[in-house]
């Protein structure tokens, strides 16, 4: 049994209520570790310490702060077979999709951010005639709270961590209670390259109790969230009327448009990463898949077989496509989902969809990937987050069809679109209702661009100067002089 602890004020503890929740492999389905039931005693008792902490933290130099997260990131790099297998035993991923995606990208958060920080500038207008000069400073907020989910886990908590860090402020953050290790082990990462004590403060437990705890309490200044839209709600409700900075990544139902004149065989590769990567447990996955008519037997039929032909197995193989599910209560949602297709007469299952077996671990959570053919983009399969390895397909056959389906979601995180028409590309990118538009490409990420969404996908965005703006507040200073 492996035993996670709190991080507070440079300390591994226990909560005060010495409870504990269980941590499961979803490989396996079995328990291999426990976490700190964390509740506002422990919230309230790490917020005096990073009250302290921030007195110095704020008014250390940016060479400072820059060359701690640069320590951080390049111990990050040094520790990255153990955070992989960490993340891969928590989350059920692919152990090669965590050494060359997620924990390569935690450190470059890091790094990112620390030369940011040094570039980040403020601005001076000069008012002729009239003998005056504004200027504005960023002032780091204070306290800040991170709250991160579980199927990018160090990735996204790094996202939000680093930056506010950076800023100069101190943090109070709760990973997700479903993938706790690799925020365990970043803490002893910051301690190890001299971040000082109080300044990265880690809180495990559950939404309900240490999630609310961090929302709802006065002393903390802003709250970056990425997870479920009801969640989002919930927080908003809590901090807006507390006046709380919010930044706030929640669900999506992304459109995928692929049109005849597409660069098919790239856009055959990608489509079946986007679909899939992950499981499909990634915010940013095309999960609505709408194919010009022209090409869409021709496609059904080789994305069909290309599916099939992914590998289902044990996260720790090399050749293994999709590894587990995160957990057995995500995995009977996303089952629900399908099991309602198959009884629709609107809708045909073309693959996967049934519970897969892993030779030796008969008791992980293992899904067949699944691809439905849906008739009407308002059923409920193509309007509701699934969050998994599950995507519908339908045709069109003109552009302002195809637009119109997909802007009509509650959603606007992300789209995709292939073709090879310029005009077409330019036109459909300021025509779509999303916050990210990919045009022959998917995932493709410049830490320097603003991300986030629309509609019910979010508020704010992160990334860049972005991230340093929401974690910092503007100051007007004006000066007359003679």
């Amino acid at each position: 049994m492996k035993t996670i602890l709190n991080y507070i004020d440079g300390e591994f503890l226990p909560s005060h209520s010495n409870a504990f929740l269980e941590n499961i492999n979803p490989s396996t389905g079995y328990v291999y570790g426990e976490i700190p039931r964390s509740n506002t005693s422990d919230i309230d008792f790490a917020i005096d310490k990073a009250e302290i902490a921030f007195k110095t933290w704020s008014n250390t130099t940016l060479e400072t702060r820059s060359k701690t997260l640069m320590r951080i990131a390049d111990l990050i790099d040094e520790n990255l077979d153990q955070l992989a297998m960490a993340e891969s035993n928590d989350n059920g991923k692919p152990l090669h999709l965590a050494k060359s995606v997620d924990i390569p990208r935690a450190s470059a958060n890091f790094r990112f951010f620390a030369h940011a920080l040094t570039q980040f500038y403020s601005e001076s207008h000069e008012s002729q005639g009239k003998n005056t000069i504004n200027y504005t400073l960023r002032k780091a907020l204070g306290l800040v709270g991170c709250i991160s989910p579980w199927n990018l886990p160090l990735y996204l908590l790094t996202w939000k961590i680093a930056p506010a860090l950076a800023a100069g402020n101190t943090v109070i953050a709760k990973p997700s209670e479903v993938t706790p290790m690799t925020a365990f082990l970043l803490c002893k990462i910051c301690e190890k390259a001299g971040l000082p004590n109080g300044v990265l403060n880690m809180i495990h437990g559950l939404g309900p109790e240490a999630g609310q705890a961090i929302v709802e309490h006065p002393k903390i200044k802003a709250i970056s969230f990425t997870g479920g839209t009801k969640t989002g709600e919930n927080i908003a409700r809590t901090a807006a009327p507390m006046f709380k900075k919010l930044s706030l990544e929640l669900g999506g139902k992304n459109p995928n448009i692929i049109f005849a004149d597409c660069d098919y065989e790239k856009m055959m590769r990608t489509t079946l990463k986007s679909s899939f990567a992950n499981q499909g447990q990634i915010c940013l996955c095309g999960s609505r898949i709408f194919v010009e008519d022209k090409l869409y037997e021709k496609f059904k039929t080789d994305f069909v077989n290309r599916v099939k032909a992914l590998k289902i197995g044990h996260p720790i193989e090399d050749n293994t496509d999709l590894g587990a599910i995160v957990s057995e209560p995500h995995l009977k949602k996303i089952k629900s989902y399908i099991d309602k297709a198959k009884k629709d007469p609107k809708m045909k299952v073309l693959c996967g969809g049934d519970l897969a077996k892993v030779k030796k671990f008969p008791n992980g959570y293992y899904l067949n990937p699944c691809v439905i053919e849906v008739q009407d983009n308002q059923c409920q399969l193509n309007q509701e987050e699934i969050f998994g390895p599950v995507v519908s397909m339908m045709s069109f056959k003109t552009e302002e069809e195809v637009l119109k389906m997909a802007n009509d979601s509650v959603y606007g995180l992300s789209s995709t679109l292939w073709t090879q028409n310029l005009n077409r590309s330019m036109r459909m990118s300021q025509a779509l209702e999303t916050g990210i538009v990919w045009v022959n490409t998917w995932l493709n990420r410049d830490l320097r661009t603003p991300f986030g969404g629309t509609k019910q996908s979010g508020v704010g965005r992160e990334g860049g100067f972005e991230a340093l703006r929401f974690f910092t507040e503007p100051k007007n200073v004006c000066i007359e002089y003679s």
